[in-house]
C-alpha cells in the first residue's frame, strides 16, 4: 500500500503540474510558456510520440532550435519540427524546419509569426498519461479509483485511531478507578492495623486486671477478718 501510494502521489504532482501549465499557457502573458502533446514520431528520436513539450516564445530562432508553428493549412494544426535553414525575405526571416525523422525539408516556409515558440524541454510518454486522464475512463482509472483507495485507507486510519483513543481513555479510567480502589483499601488496613491495636491494648488492660484480682481478693478478706475479730 504505501509503494502504490508514492506512486500514485508521483503521477499526481505529474499530472498537477502539467494541469497547472496548461492552464497558466492560455493566459495571454508575454513569454509564458505553452505545454503540448506530441502526436507524431516525426522528431524521432530526439522527441518521441507521446511527449509532453513546454514552448517557450521567444524574439528570434537559430538553426537547429526546435520549434512549434501552427500549419498554414485549414486545420491549423501544430506541428514541432527543427529549424533546418533560414532565408530571410525583404528584412523578414523565413524558416526552414525538418522533422528529425523525416527525409525532406518541409514544403512550405515558416513565418516568424507562425512560430509559436521554442521547445526548452519535454518529458517522454508522459503525454499519454495526460492525454488518456481526460477521457472519462482515463479519470477513472486514473484519479477516481486510486483516490478511492487512498481515502478509504486513510477513513481506515483515522477509524483506528479513534478506536485506540477511545481504548487509551477507557484504560485511563480503570487505572484511576484501581488508583481509587488501592488507597480506599489502604485506609480500610489503616483503620484494621488501628482497629487491631486497640484490641492489643484492650487485651493487655483485660491482663493487668487478672493479675491484680488475687491481690484484691487478698485485701478484701483481710478487711473481714479484722472485722470479725472485732
Amino acid at each position: 500500500m504505501k509503494s502504490f501510494k508514492i506512486f500514485y502521489y508521483a503521477i499526481c504532482v505529474f499530472i498537477g503540474l502539467i494541469t497547472i501549465l496548461l492552464i497558466v499557457s492560455v493566459f495571454p502573458v508575454t513569454g509564458n510558456f505553452k505545454v503540448k502533446v506530441v502526436e507524431s514520431g516525426s522528431m524521432e528520436s530526439a522527441i518521441k510520440t507521446g511527449s509532453i513539450i513546454t514552448i517557450k516564445p521567444e524574439e528570434d530562432y537559430k538553426i537547429g532550435d526546435i520549434v512549434t508553428f501552427q500549419a498554414t493549412t485549414k486545420l491549423k494544426e501544430l506541428i514541432t519540427h527543427r529549424i533546418y535553414d533560414i532565408q530571410v525575405t525583404e528584412g523578414e526571416p523565413r524558416y526552414i524546419t525538418k522533422g528529425d525523422a523525416n527525409n525532406a525539408p518541409d514544403q512550405k516556409e515558416v513565418l516568424q509569426k507562425d512560430i509559436i515558440g521554442r521547445v526548452v524541454f519535454h518529458i517522454p510518454y508522459l503525454g499519454y498519461v495526460v492525454s488518456f486522464s481526460k477521457k472519462p475512463i482515463g479519470f477513472i482509472l486514473i484519479i477516481i479509483i486510486p483516490a478511492g483507495i487512498i481515502v478509504s485507507d486513510e477513513i481506515r486510519k483515522i477509524w483506528k485511531e479513534i478506536v485506540r483513543l477511545k481504548n487509551k481513555k477507557k484504560d485511563e479510567e480503570q487505572d484511576k478507578e484501581i488508583k481509587k480502589n488501592k488507597a480506599k483499601d489502604i485506609g480500610q488496613d489503616k483503620d484494621i492495623r488501628g482497629n487491631e491495636d486497640e484490641i492489643k491494648k484492650l487485651k493487655k488492660e483485660i491482663r493487668q486486671l487478672k493479675s491484680k484480682k488475687p491481690e484484691i481478693k487478698k485485701k478484701s478478706l483481710g478487711v473481714s477478718k479484722k472485722k470479725n475479730e472485732s
